[in-house]
């Protein structure tokens, strides 16, 4: 409802106070926050104003409101008005009824009952008030949320023996490049766990088909050996899971063999027909193929047939080798082959009830054998398909496909907002942070190759996926460069070591052939360049590794001012980093946009964690701006916030330190030293690799200068940890640091 538009506030007043009433005054502010941020209101050309919706309320002159203090929130005191009335109004930008108005298109007024005393009005304009974030509760997560996952293909990465494959033997010997459990060092790539491509016996090259579900591939070496393999990554702090191929086998499996000759017992272990049902599968393939005198269902291709769960003796064997890896081998997970697929209803061949109770019932099985077991599925699906697979119980994560593809999208086209809504649209849809994130993966085009070939195309696509949520999985190769494109064995080729014989895959004559550029494109070549890939994932690994925010923390998006670029923050317990990946080869100066409870205004240090030297000053505005943030082509950044107030430039340039423990490994106790450039309030403690704390050390004022603490081994109740990986974090100053410690028995 408008007010009428004849007279103005200074009549009203006058009228008031000659009538003899007792006049009060009245305190209008409204909070223009948000309208700023929205960019409907300009604090510097724009006005707000009151107006009242009885007897003469402003037209002419307006009453505008003013911002003293530049906190956003306008306000102008009137006097005039009667206790025990109630007076009705509204706020309006720049004294125009167009829209812009409170509640616009005759929408309510505002009311207020006049008190005797203290009558101010506070509000939001519109009641539009600021997006506030609720932490989220990670109390919930798991050891895979702190962990980076590396895909090895065992046949393609060191081979012992001389005979041109891949081997156990030979991985345990390359161990020490993944990680050599001495958080110390850093010339090893720093991951936590490694997904084995499939390892059991098997009569094809990449092992999709089975012949032995507790066996090991004779290509590969023993139990033995595996077990060895298991020890040595256990020893060093790296969790490992194993490729688990449930839907199909290989005809030449002993079940399928007894199966197509009619064995009872194993007859209904797979579907047969008699003639041909005449249905394709979901790209169109043939999946019922010809067996000399029948037709059997294969979804993939005729040597991998398909196996019936319909039949519980076919679900109990499976569940009950599941339970064999578990409990008596000791793997730490499953990476789930075509999820999808399961179990089919008719012609309806992927996404059944019965497939999603299958899952469920997988999930159930494995929990009870061992609780902390990781379930990893690939469903070659979009997001919102890939979810039925990560709730009610079903499967842990799931590798998020369309989320990869906006990754190598943005970082080909120089453009980040598909990339954006993709990010954002991915977390809010999964329970909090359990998807899996990639590049590509053993059935894609290598991301180097994507990429033609460009180190800085594939730098910022590293950046952007080790900084996002989720829990990353790394290829092998990618992290050197390594190209290929289908088919299959092309993308599966030996790891490239060396510039030497066989790029030091092997002795002998390789299964495939080495890629032709290992002579320039190697692991030795890379370790000596400081500038190259595998430099840069080694740091950017450290720092998700030293950064709980990376890991666990929630994800909020900011608006770019540049296309190009692709912005976010990253928050958890105290921690605070802006990251930014700049998809173009040009440099770019962007602005950044966030809302109410992410970006806090005020001025702000700035520590790009992948960079030291780089430190800056800025400033978050009013409205959740940063301005003139320069980035180098195809840059990335994850800035840190100190405040300004706790970091000064009298620090230098190292602020607080937190030094490697010594001895580490450590048994039973170990030291753990840090400096402070000034007096400040200090917590240091302990955690383990899921996140829990296990023991405060430090907790108060310390004096400026260098400090010593011991750490005995034991979490606050006095139990004795055991051995493992663990972290020290100290807090101090506005400033967090990290180190990783081992713990040996």
């Amino acid at each position: 409802m408008h007010p009428l538009r004849h007279g103005g506030l200074a009549l009203l007043f006058l009228a008031l106070l000659a009538g003899g009433a007792s006049a009060v005054p009245v305190t209008f502010q409204v909070r223009m926050h948000e309208q700023i941020a929205l960019g409907h209101f300009d604090p510097v050309g724009d006005t707000v104003d009151v107006a009242g919706s009885f007897n003469n309320w402003g037209i002419d002159p307006l009453t505008p409101l003013a911002d003293a203090d530049g906190d956003t929130i306008y306000a102008v005191t009137l006097a005039g008005f009667t206790a025990g009335d109630t007076i009705e109004f509204k706020f309006r930008i720049n004294g125009q009824w167009d829209g812009s108005e409170e509640f616009p298109g005759g929408g309510s007024n505002r009311t207020y009952d006049v008190q005797a005393s203290g009558n101010e009005i506070l509000v939001w304009y519109s009641d539009v008030e600021p997006y506030v974030p609720v932490p989220p509760d990670t109390s919930e997560l798991a050891w895979w949320n702190d962990t980076i996952f590396y895909e090895v293909f065992v046949r393609s990465f060191h081979d012992s023996d001389g005979d041109g494959i891949g081997d156990l033997a030979g991985l345990i010997g390359r161990l020490d490049y993944l990680n050599d459990g001495d958080p110390g060092t850093t010339d090893d790539l720093g991951i936590t766990g490694i997904w084995l491509m499939p390892i059991n016996d098997s009569p094809s090259y990449h092992g999709y088909d089975a012949t032995d579900y507790r066996s090991i591939n004779p290509d590969y070496g023993t139990m033995a050996d595996f077990q060895a393999f298991l020890d040595a990554a256990h020893a060093r702090g790296i969790k490992v899971i194993v490729d688990y191929v449930m839907n199909h086998c290989s005809t030449q499996h002993p079940w399928f063999q007894q199966a197509a000759a009619g064995n009872p017992a194993y007859r209904d272990w797979f579907r047969w027909s008699s003639s041909d049902p005449g249905y394709t599968g979901p790209w169109g393939q043939t999946v019922w193929h010809w067996n000399s005198a029948e037709y059997y269902y294969g979804l993939f291709w005729g040597g991998m047939p398909d196996l019936n769960y319909d039949t519980a003796a076919v679900k109990t064997e499976m569940f009950d080798a599941a339970g064999y890896w578990l409990d008596t081998v000791g793997v730490d997970g499953f990476r789930l082959d075509a999820i999808l697929y399961i179990d089919e209803d008719g012609t309806q061949l992927q996404n059944t009830a019965a497939t999603y109770q299958f899952w469920q019932d997988f999930n159930l099985h494995v929990k009870a054998v061992e609780p902390d077991v990781l379930s990893v599925g690939e469903a070659w699906s979009g997001s919102s398909s890939i979810l039925n697979y990560v709730v009610d119980d079903r499967l842990d994560i799931c590798f998020e496909f369309n989320l990869a593809g906006s990754t190598l999208g943005a970082v080909n086209n120089a453009y980040a907002g598909d990339l954006a809504n993709s990010a954002e649209y991915v977390y809010g849809l999964y329970p909090y942070l359990q998807f899996a994130t990639f590049l590509t993966n053993h059935d894609q085009e290598r991301s180097f190759t994507t990429f033609g070939e460009d180190q800085g195309k594939a730098k910022v696509a590293a950046g952007i996926y080790l900084t996002l949520p989720g829990v990353p999985f790394l290829y092998y190769g990618e992290e050197i460069g390594m190209t290929g494109a289908k088919p299959d064995e092309f993308i599966r080729t030996p790891m490239q070591w060396t510039g030497g014989y066989q790029a030091g895959f092997t002795s002998g004559t390789p299964w495939q052939a080495v890629n032709a550029d290992y002579p320039t494109t190697n692991v030795a070549t890379a370790d000596a360049d400081p500038n190259s890939l595998l430099a840069w994932y080694r740091r950017l690994i450290a720092v998700r590794t030293g950064a709980p925010a990376l890991r666990r923390g929630e994800y909020l998006g900011l608006a770019s001012s540049e296309a190009a670029v692709f912005a976010f923050q990253r928050r958890h317990e105290g921690q605070s980093l802006l990251c930014l990946a700049n998809t173009s080869a040009a440099n770019r100066t962007v602005t950044v946009t966030g809302v109410a409870g992410g970006l806090v205004p005020g001025e702000h240090v700035l520590v790009n964690l992948l960079e030291g030297a780089d430190t800056r000053t800025v400033t978050v505005t009013a409205g959740y701006e940063i301005h003139g943030l320069d980035l180098d082509g195809h840059e990335v950044a994850v800035y840190e916030f100190q405040d300004a107030s706790d970091v000064g430039g009298e620090l230098p340039a190292a602020g607080v330190m937190l030094q490697q423990n010594f001895p580490n490994p450590f048994n039973p106790e170990t030291v753990i030293a840090f400096e402070l450039p000034r007096e400040a309030t200090v917590s240091l403690a302990v955690y383990d690799v899921a996140g829990r704390r296990l023991a405060v050390l430090a907790d108060g004022p310390r004096a400026a200068g260098p400090h010593r603490v011991t750490w005995q081994g034991a979490d606050d109740a006095g139990r004795s940890v055991g051995a493992g990986v663990y972290f020290a974090r100290l807090v101090a100053g506005g400033q967090t640091r990290l180190i990783k410690m081992t713990s040996v028995k």
